[in-house]
């Protein structure tokens, strides 16, 4: 009989321990997974017996922030109705949107169909999900709304925009309240949205220390509805008068021949106006920056791209188009940080001649050193007087301009470093001709001339047929439509 007694104690216990490691368990997941306390969702067995405070979310709403959101927001949401963007019968949706501060606001002011989302919920207020996958069907919203500026950190803001038209009905309204406050910055937003039309944009005072300052975008969805659109394929591009503002910001050219370019270099690039430090690049899909003419990666890529150019804390996928063959083992190594190309830059996919040249300077070092290596070009032209010495071999050339065209579109942000010896003369019109020039937001140009010789003083080269008046009339005709162009040595 004790032994019965025994085993039923015993079995008792298991079950009173497997109890109490399923509510452990379960209580775990809602906390970890869901982030909320076990009082949401009739979790807790004895929920009378759990005191209000232990809501965290019950602190949130009594704070004195919590209460400024909520009347910023409020008066924001009135604006929206008074204007017919909004009205109480809208099916609103709040994404990004961690506490919750507009959904509460837009129900106060009577939208009581409102929920927002945000990675981590915050249930009744906010549920799970994505900036990028929207939990909801299409055309599911009369409203969509997006303050923080979080379109702007966003790590995909094309994706961001897609989603937010996919959900939104047509003839539906999205507000967004973003940082960037110049003309190009509002125009590469525009370019996410291809469904939608612009009705207003308004500057206006925020209510937090860390945004002082908010741009308010409203958009209008399209009856068309959502459709995903490649890349233009206009041959003809007219610039937006927002880049020709920016190259009016641009340094000077420098209008007389320098006489030691390679320190002019030094000089000049210290007065360089970079793209990036005069405009907010935040709502691009892509960054990209292509070294045509690229050589070892510590040339131009990882001595002065990766170091100083400013990148807005963006990170940029590198291309580097290089040729010639001894410099592309040392690129195997920077498989994730650089994309080879192995190829020349021309204007038609064809086999080429590729001439590595040395100067009567550049022959000397590699006698005396044991290193150092001549520039590449294509298509060469011979010395009458025969006094460089040569390598010839046979390389592939691609079609430049047509690559452009097929890998990026406007909503990429692409920087271009371009130094291939001469061949400039001939890709820069096949750029304009085709409209892969639109595709570009800044080019840096080393542009190639018969210029002075550091061997041998009082003689200029005659390696290139170009005058610098040629160079001048190039970075002139760029600048003049639009492109953000700098001189390169």
């Amino acid at each position: 009989m004790e032994q019965k007694l025994s085993l039923l104690r015993n079995i008792v216990a298991y079950v009173l321990l497997f109890g109490i490691l399923v509510t452990v368990i379960r209580f775990a997941y809602v906390v970890t997974t869901i982030g909320e306390s076990c009082n949401l969702y009739n979790f807790c067995f004895f929920k009378n017996n759990v005191a209000p405070q232990s809501n965290p979310h019950n602190q949130l709403y009594a704070s004195r922030e919590w209460d400024k959101a909520i009347h910023f927001y409020s008066s924001i949401f009135q604006d929206m109705i008074s204007k017919g963007y909004l009205s109480p019968h809208s099916k609103s949706l709040c994404v990004e949107a961690p506490n919750g501060h507009e959904v509460f606001a837009l129900k106060k002011i009577g939208v009581e169909d409102s929920i927002g989302i945000f990675r981590k919920a915050a249930k009744p207020l906010v549920i799970r999900g994505e900036d990028d996958r929207i939990p909801f069907d299409d055309n599911t919203f009369d409203f969509i709304f997006s303050g923080g500026a979080r379109i702007e950190m966003s790590a995909r803001p094309f994706d961001f925009a897609s989603e937010i038209v996919r959900a939104l009905k047509p003839q539906g309204f999205a507000v967004f309240h973003v940082k960037a406050n110049d003309t190009y910055s509002l125009n590469s937003f525009l370019d996410l949205f291809h469904s939608c039309k612009l009705i207003k944009v308004l500057d206006i005072d925020g209510f937090n220390p860390s945004m002082p300052y908010i741009r308010e975008i409203v958009l209008k969805k399209a009856n068309h509805g959502y459709r995903k659109i490649p890349g233009d394929d206009s041959k003809n591009c007219s610039f937006q008068a927002h880049k020709q503002e920016l190259v009016q910001k641009a340094e000077p050219l420098i209008e007389e021949e320098p006489l030691k370019p390679w320190i002019t270099l030094k000089r000049n690039i210290k007065n360089v106006k970079y793209f990036s430090s005069m405009v907010d690049i935040s709502f691009k899909n892509r960054y990209v920056y292509i070294d045509v003419g690229a050589r070892n990666y510590g040339s131009s890529i990882g001595s002065w791209f990766m170091k100083q150019y400013p990148k807005q804390g963006k990170s940029f996928h590198v291309y580097a188009i290089e040729a010639d063959k001894a410099f592309h083992k040392q690129y195997a190594s920077k498989k994730k940080a650089v994309t080879l190309l192995p190829y020349a830059a021309w204007v038609r996919n064809e086999t080429l001649s590729f001439e590595i040249n040395d100067g009567p300077a550049q022959e000397k070092v590699n006698k005396t050193k044991n290193k150092g290596r001549g520039m590449g070009r294509i298509q060469p032209v011979k010395s009458s007087r025969g006094e460089f010495n040569s390598e010839v071999n046979e390389i592939q050339g691609f079609d430049f301009a047509e690559w452009l065209k097929s890998t990026f579109t406007k909503r990429d942000f692409v920087v271009i470093k371009m130094d291939v010896e001469g061949t400039e003369f001939d890709l820069i019109p096949k750029l304009f001709e085709t409209g892969a020039i639109c595709l570009i937001d800044e080019i840096f140009l080393e542009c190639h001339y018969n210029r002075w010789q550091r061997c041998c003083p009082g003689q200029r080269s005659t390696k290139y047929k170009k005058h610098y008046r040629h160079c001048l009339e190039l970075f002139t005709s760029l600048r003049k439509n639009g492109v953000l162009v700098h001189q390169w040595w």
